[in-house]
């Protein structure tokens, strides 16, 4: 995979795989409601080539009033897609998302994959929201949390899956990456043994 950089952006093409197919079609909802997002955790090294089952793909959307977010949940309605937590819009918002919970959305009739979205609860969550990478892959686009806070992210949550990704990710973004904004990370999340590791 030729992956081609640039500022806050990467470009690269690859065949679409079905789940590639669905994010990309939950991210234009988003966008189509106004909501600004970031996709964080296991789907970005899916995107970038790890092969492995997810369950969710995980994403920070911006705070809101709960007028925006009726509107994107009847337009998520009418595109499919249904909350696995409840069944009532208001219930969703202020039980869910402004009790700092994560509300899960899925194509009606199924459980997984579907999309856990959350809004930010700590100082790096709005970073990765603020700051984000943009992917472009055969010319549509989305956004992702910026590499040297995944990575280091990752390293964090520390299970064997969470590892593997964090590698994968290095092996493929190490030349790239800004590494005084990872280092920061990495002694952030105090990480540096496992990361280290890495060899």
């Amino acid at each position: 995979m030729e992956i081609k950089f640039e500022k806050n952006k990467v470009v690269f093409d690859r065949e679409f795989s079905n789940l590639d197919r669905l994010v990309l079609r939950f991210v234009k909802i988003l966008e189509k409601a106004k909501i600004d997002y970031v996709i964080i955790s296991g789907y970005i090294a899916i995107l970038f080539g790890r092969t492995r089952h997810t369950e969710d793909i995980d994403l920070f959307i911006e705070e809101m009033q709960y007028e925006k977010f009726l509107g994107l949940w009847n337009e998520l309605d009418m595109q499919g897609f249904e909350c696995l937590n409840t069944s009532i819009p208001k219930s969703a918002f202020e039980d869910y998302l402004k009790g700092m919970l994560a509300i899960r959305f899925a194509i009606k009739g199924t459980i997984e994959p579907n999309f856990e979205l959350k809004f930010p609860k700590t100082d790096l969550n709005e970073y990765s929201l603020k700051n984000k990478l943009i992917v472009e892959i055969n010319g549509e686009q989305l956004n992702t949390s910026k590499m040297e806070l995944q990575i280091a992210f990752k390293l964090y949550l520390g299970s064997d899956k969470d590892i593997e990704d964090a590698i994968h990710l290095w092996e493929m973004f190490k030349e790239s990456l800004n590494m005084e904004l990872f280092n920061g990370f990495v002694k952030r999340l105090k990480v540096e043994d496992k990361f280290n590791a890495l060899g």
